[in-house]
This record gives C-alpha cells, sequence and structure tokens, in this order.
C-alpha cells in the first residue's frame, strides 16, 4: 500500500467535489465522514455542507491560503477491501494529525488498484495549522506503522508466512510489504539453536500443565499458533517468542507429536485423541497466511501453500499404495 498526498492547492475544496461526483456516477463509494460537528447528525447532506463546514474551521487562519488536505491510501490490486481502506485510513489520519479534524473518506471503484481518497483541513479548530513538516517522509513512515510493518520488522524470521503471521497476530492490516525487501530480511536470517534448546527443555518440562500454552504466553512470553485446515486436526505449529523477539518453527523446537497433543485436540474436539501417524507432516512453510480461527486460548491458522505440498504428498502416497496391491 502506498500514500500519497496530492499537491494541487484548493482554497475551495475541490476535492470534496471531485469525489461525490465519483458516488454520483457509481464508481465510487463515501464510507465515512467524522468531526462534522452539528452535521455528522443530519442525512442527506450535500457535497456543499461539507465545504461550507471545511471553509468555516480553516477561516480561524487566514494566512492559509489553499487549507485543503488531499489524500490517497493505494492497495496493489485488491489485496485491500473497502473496509480495510478505510480503517488503515483512519488509523493514518490520526498518526498525521488529522484525527479529530473533520474528514471525509471516499473508496474509488474504476481502477485496478482499490483506493480511498482523505479530504480535510489544514486548519485546525484551535486556529493553527496542522503540522506539514516533512509530511511525505511522516506519510510513508506512519503508514508501515499504522499496518504493523515496523512491529514485524523487530523480529527475527525465516518466512514471508512468518512475516505476516506476526502482523495478524498483533491486530494489524498489513499485508502487501515490499517482497524485495522482506526477502532481504528473510535472507540475513540465522536460525538461534541456543534459543531453540532453551524452548525446548521449558516445553518438556510444562507440557502437563494444565493450560499449557496460556502458560507458556502469560508467564513467559511466548505465543503458540497451531496449524490445520478447517475442521482438522493440527499439522504443526509456529512460536512466537516474544521475550526475545523471534519466530520459530515448531519442528525446530519440539515436534508436535510430543507437544501435549491429547490436550490439544481436546480443546478442538471434545476429547479425541491426536494419533502420531496423523501428526507427522509439522510445519507451515508457505507463503501465504489466512486468518487464524481463535479456538480457546489456542489459534488454528490455515496455509494454502503448506496444505498443498500436503496434499501432493498423500497423493503420491495413495498412488504408490495402489500401484503395489
Amino acid at each position: 500500500m502506498i500514500a500519497k498526498i496530492l499537491p494541487k492547492p484548493s482554497k475551495n475544496f475541490a476535492g470534496v467535489q471531485y469525489n461525490t461526483n465519483k458516488v454520483d456516477r457509481n464508481k465510487g463509494e463515501l464510507m465515512k465522514t467524522a468531526n462534522f460537528g452539528p452535521l455528522d447528525a443530519m442525512t442527506n447532506l450535500r457535497p456543499q455542507d461539507y465545504i461550507n463546514y471545511f471553509q468555516l474551521v480553516s477561516a480561524q487562519n487566514k494566512r492559509i491560503g489553499n487549507p485543503q488536505f488531499h489524500a490517497v491510501l493505494s492497495a496493489k490490486g485488491k489485496s485491500y477491501t473497502k473496509e480495510e481502506l478505510t480503517k488503515v485510513a483512519e488509523a493514518w489520519l490520526t498518526s498525521m494529525g488529522y484525527g479529530t479534524q473533520p474528514y471525509l473518506i471516499v473508496f474509488h471503484k474504476d481502477t485496478d488498484n482499490n483506493h480511498v481518497h482523505i479530504v480535510s483541513t489544514r486548519v485546525g479548530r484551535d486556529g493553527k495549522k496542522i503540522s506539514s513538516a516533512y509530511e511525505h517522509v511522516r506519510s510513508f513512515n506512519n503508514l508501515n506503522r499504522v499496518l504493523g510493518y515496523d512491529h514485524a520488522l523487530r523480529y527475527r524470521f525465516s518466512t514471508r508466512a512468518q512475516f505476516y503471521l506476526l502482523i495478524e497476530r498483533a491486530g494489524y492490516l498489513g499485508k502487501d510489504y515490499d517482497k524485495e525487501k522482506l526477502q532481504r530480511k528473510i535472507d540475513q536470517y540465522q536460525p538461534d539453536k541456543e534459543r531453540a534448546s532453551a524452548l525446548r527443555q521449558l516445553f518438556i518440562a510444562l507440557k502437563d500443565v494444565p493450560n499449557f500454552d496460556a502458560v507458556l504466553k502469560n508467564r513467559y512470553g511466548i505465543e503458540l499458533v497451531f496449524h490445520s485446515s478447517e475442521g482438522k486436526k493440527p499439522y504443526g505449529y509456529t512460536i512466537i517468542d516474544h521475550a526475545t523477539q523471534q519466530v520459530f518453527k515448531g519442528s525446530e523446537v519440539l515436534n508436535l507429536k510430543y507437544l501435549n497433543g491429547e490436550a490439544i485436540y481436546q480443546m478442538m474436539s471434545g476429547g479425541d485423541r491426536l494419533h502420531s501417524s496423523e501428526q507427522s507432516s509439522d510445519e507451515s512453510t508457505g507463503e501465504n497466511y489466512q486468518t487464524p480461527v481463535y479456538i480457546g486460548p489456542i489459534y488454528i491458522a490455515d496455509d494454502v501453500d503448506d496444505q498443498q505440498v500436503l496434499g501432493m504428498k498423500r497423493r503420491r502416497q495413495q498412488k504408490a499404495r495402489t500401484n503395489t496391491r
């Protein structure tokens, strides 16, 4: 995703008319208006109503000849929905100092890339100008923070799936970070064998403790994310070590079949045991991470690429059995 502050000046808030025209032609959708005072309680507002309010606020500072703030947040293709873009825009506006300003967000659907336009005023309610210092640099940096990229990049990880898992688990919306930059980060990864050994000893010591995963998370800052297809038993897991800010494949620490498998499956299916033969596939290696489903204190996440690999392996095994008959 990119953030672009449009340079074209306007004292009459031409951005409002431009975007509402898109809505009128069914090429856009008004997603949100905020902080317009009494207008927020009214319906069937005209574009001029918003313009009048912007001008009323802006009139407090005559030195700002072109008070319009007009920006675009654009996703790659359809990677973000209009609702996700709106959430990102709200958070980004706050980071740029516009969170309490009157603003409107309009989704455009007439290009290959989903994007939203934002219109606000550079004059605050106190009559002071909203800071524009290093604005374009801040817009980029703040977008990275809003999407969670800064958070995830503080960790050590070995796959793209782990990177996006960190973002998702922290509640951010980022999903399209620059692949080349991300690959350079991954190429620098060095496994921390000493920490993996320490985690293995900890898991073995605690694996029979009730609420094993909750104890790990609350006491030691270690989060377990289990991977499975919908309705299926887990085939692997990932360890997010918040204490040392790094991510491990479960197989780097302790094979799933030794990791309190009975307790895990009881939480998922009401008491049936995991059979060791069904736990042999131990880790996700795919690049496409999907949203985990929360089940009790354990997170179950699908991994498309890993399922494809496992499916191919199972088909080869079935074919081999057939040929030997």
